[in-house]
């Protein structure tokens, strides 16, 4: 049996964080963009939100090669782990993009570290802070990480909280720079409190949106 995570949000509450989502990748976009003066798509088909085991098991089901991952913290009026993912092979590609792609691959594989930790930097940063800013709230970010292993090690990160405790708002993005198509995803692991904190965020949010169009 597929286990089905403690709290969940209604149809409304999940259209207004993939909206929020959508402009928050399309601000991160911008910015790498900015930084690397070439074209970037950033794309997210819809919100997904699974339990940790239920994550673990989706990119199982897409990916066969082991993974990379940069990892960042946040904190505030809702707080979590982010993680923006790739499949192993799909890094190389993306740091080949973001270098030009006129390196030799041991030159490559070299910058593979710095130039991951800053794109995930930008694009988890970009999202984040853009959602926290149309909710008229602030969140603090812990400097990148870089993570290596499978689906169940990376969503392993919070290990003292119970899984069934713990909550994963799971996007999958399509990911292009200079016409390589790189896939990846997005997670943001939060226990329950922190959920909760958001719905409520998300809430304020929908009635504020609500009454801005009725005044109209």
């Amino acid at each position: 049996m597929i286990p089905q995570p403690t709290i969940t949000l209604d149809d409304l509450e999940r259209d207004a964080l993939a909206e929020l989502v959508n402009v928050g990748v399309g601000r991160a976009a911008a910015n790498l963009r900015q930084m690397i003066d070439r074209q970037v798509l950033l794309s997210v088909p819809g919100v997904a939100i699974v339990t940790r085991e239920t994550a673990a098991s989706m990119i199982a089901e897409r990916e066969s090669s082991s993974l990379v991952a940069v990892h960042q913290a946040f904190e505030g009026d809702f707080s979590g782990r982010a993680l923006l993912i790739f499949p192993e092979t799909n890094s190389l590609e993306l740091v080949r993009a973001v270098t030009g792609g006129e390196l030799p691959l041991e030159d490559i594989i070299e910058l593979e570290q710095e130039a991951l930790a800053e794109t995930g930097n930008i694009i988890l940063n970009g999202c984040l802070a853009t959602i926290a800013n149309i909710l008229q709230r602030s969140l603090r970010m812990s400097l990148p990480e870089i993570l290596r292993g499978s689906g169940a090690d990376l969503f392993a990160l919070n290990a003292e909280v119970a899984p069934a405790e713990d909550v994963v708002l799971f996007l999958y993005i399509d990911f292009s720079v200079d016409d390589r198509d790189i896939r990846g995803y997005i997670a943001m692991l939060m226990d329950l409190p922190s959920l909760t904190a958001l719905k409520k965020l998300l809430a304020d949010f929908i009635r504020q949106t609500a009454g801005e169009a009725n005044a109209d």
